[in-house]
């Protein structure tokens, strides 16, 4: 389906949408009466590849050839890198710390906000999780914050890119280096975003994608692990032989991924559109701060996102309104797929971890942060708006208005 160019000026605010006296939690109409669109979302090519395993009867193959194909064409993708597809994305950051031989007596560097998988990873190979803040720019960790964190202990660090926004690849390997720690790049929310001309995933010592049921590449479960080091590649691979693969990737899953993994670029493309227009028109909105995207234009082709999520920071006591849950719950009752952010470690404390300086912007994104899940940013034009209106309609009812409870 061909979609009409990105529009230069926001568009416009139905104003009798906007005027309506009660939002829907109130008992008004939503704007989209239909709610969100489900995930993963009906694909024929998908069908077809389901069709053709099942036909060939070897869908059950412990190592078929379209897992093998996959790992195949994510390394074309990547660099020509070794990959090892797994059970988890999560799984494969374990398997990555493993790999780059971190144990116990060891720390890792890991942001004071991040998906707690990567905390739990980090204590299953018994080494300590030392926070640093992040950037509240773009929600990933600051590496003008790493120098104090490093210690003789440091053996990796764990960055994610989140939400939309990109982590400084550049900028946190020169720091790291010199030191000669590892760095595991978490890319499980942004396959195809591209930093530096360089697709997310490749910068770092070992990369990380997951195909959980929700992600922009979906088999209902599975990951990834991606390195240039055939050493660490080695380890992974010794790790999880337990007379077989014990955190194998499935011929089924496989299956669903290679088709999917055809669109990425298009669907990607398509979902940059859709979040330009919708933070072009609630970029005013009382309230919320948008996670600061790549530039469109120029550099489009050497940093662009990909947006599993897409963060705001909800400014409650700035704008007056009222708690976190209160706007979720309007925002949900409108048909917006939107929801907290991670709860964050900055309140972690004691032997789990050790905490390098104050925390103060992964509290604040533990506690403020709102997500829009992605499978409207596909959407047409005009679904897009609506998400926008709700946004707005909602942020206008309690923030701006006595109307709201």
């Amino acid at each position: 389906m061909e979609h009409q160019p990105l529009a230069r000026v926001p568009p416009r605010i139905d104003d009798e949408l906007m005027n309506l006296t009660a939002i829907a939690i109130d008992g008004g109409q939503p704007l989209l009466p239909d709610g969100p669109p489900g995930w993963p979302p009906p694909d024929a090519g998908v069908r077809a590849a389901l069709i053709k395993l099942a036909e060939q009867g070897s869908w059950g193959q412990y190592n078929g050839p379209l897992v093998e194909q996959l790992a195949a064409e994510l390394s074309a993708a990547h660099g020509n890198l070794h990959v090892y597809p797994c059970c988890s994305g999560t799984i494969a950051v374990e398997l990555a710390l493993r790999g780059l031989q971190v144990g116990p007596g060891d720390e890792v560097i890991l942001a004071g906000y991040d998906f707690p998988g990567n905390f739990r990873s980090i204590e299953a190979v018994g080494a300590l999780p030392v926070l640093v803040d992040i950037d509240p720019r773009s929600w990933t960790m600051d590496p003008a914050l790493i120098e104090q964190a490093i210690t003789p202990a440091t053996r990796a660090l764990v960055v994610s890119h989140l939400h939309g926004g990109l982590a400084p690849m550049a900028e946190l390997l020169s720091l790291l280096k010199p030191h000669g720690i590892g760095v595991v790049e978490d890319a499980c929310q942004c396959p195809g975003a591209m930093i530096d001309g360089t697709p997310a995933g490749q910068h770092g010592d070992v990369g990380i994608m997951s195909f959980g049921g929700s992600k922009l590449l979906s088999a209902g479960r599975g990951g990834a692990l991606l390195t240039p080091h055939e050493d660490v590649y080695q380890r992974v691979k010794i790790f999880a032989e337990r007379g077989n693969d014990a955190f194998a990737l499935s011929e089924l899953q496989a299956c669903v991924l290679l088709p999917q993994l055809e669109k990425l670029e298009h669907h990607n493309q398509r979902r940059q559109q859709s979040v330009e227009r919708l933070l072009a028109a609630v970029g005013e909105t009382a309230g919320l701060v948008p996670i600061q995207i790549p530039c469109p234009g120029e550099s489009a082709d050497r940093n662009r996102g990909s947006y599993y999520k897409l963060a705001w920071l909800y400014q409650q006591q700035e704008c007056g309104g009222p708690e976190r849950e209160t706007i979720l719950a309007a925002l949900q009752a409108e048909g917006v797929a939107i929801y907290a952010g991670f709860r964050g470690f900055a309140r972690r404390r004691g032997r789990r971890c050790r905490q390098s300086g104050d925390l103060p912007h992964s509290q604040r994104a533990g506690e403020q942060t709102l997500i829009l899940h992605h499978p409207v940013l596909l959407e047409e034009d005009q679904v897009v708006d609506l998400v926008a209106q709700s946004i707005q309609r909602v942020m206008d009812y309690y923030t701006r208005h006595d109307g709201g409870p």
